[in-house]
């Protein structure tokens, strides 16, 4: 579980850090909604995420737009069965691609956009029970590292937010940030983010 946890929630910070350098007007809510929640207080506590909402719209955004495994453990169903006019045989192996739901246009509004608002006031959530957001999976196979991911990841990024003010080099500002992502086990960006940190 410590092994599954770690790349995948280092990666899941690597994306949100991406999206929010590329959208200037998310970067400043989510830093605005820091301050006036934690204030001068240097270290952010578990207790104070709930009290974050724009943050956990963030992650939600960056869990949809960029999961953490884009394929979900393998299914098999115990019988043959018909869903949505397809017959899917008893013993089939079968790969859920959560990296595709979360870009569906049937599904999102401008799918390819990073939108955290779209979350506030939504009940919308990544633990199982809504089925256009599952970076964890549901069911009985759902992540068991679940809990202590989705807290360690806004743990980090409230804390890299908070502390420290983020800029693009100078090649970054010109070229832009490269966006592809390595499909494997875990989704990882191609070219590390490298940025730089200045404290506040």
């Amino acid at each position: 579980m410590f092994a599954a946890g770690s790349d995948t929630s280092s990666n899941t910070v690597e994306w949100a850090m991406t999206e929010l350098l590329q959208n200037p007007s998310s970067m400043a809510k989510v830093c605005d909604e820091l301050a006036q929640v934690i204030g001068s207080r240097r270290n952010i506590e578990e207790a104070d995420i709930v009290r974050l909402p724009y943050l956990q719209a963030v992650i939600k955004e960056t869990f949809r737009l960029h999961p953490p495994a884009p394929l979900l453990l393998p299914r098999q169903p115990e019988a043959t069965l018909k869903i949505a006019g397809y017959t899917i045989p008893k013993g089939s192996r079968i790969f859920i691609n959560v990296w595709a739901i979360g870009r569906d246009k049937d599904v999102w509004d401008e799918p390819d956009k990073f939108m955290p608002e779209r979350y506030l006031g939504s009940t919308v959530d990544f633990r199982g029970a809504d089925f256009e957001l599952l970076p964890f999976g549901v069911g009985r196979r759902i992540c068991p590292g679940m809990t202590l991911a989705t807290r360690m990841v806004h743990l980090m990024l409230a804390s890299l937010l908070h502390q420290f003010k983020w800029s693009l080099p100078v090649e970054l500002e010109r070229d832009g940030i490269d966006m592809d992502d390595q499909f494997d086990l875990t989704l990882a960006k191609v070219v590390p983010l490298c940025i730089i940190a200045t404290p506040i």
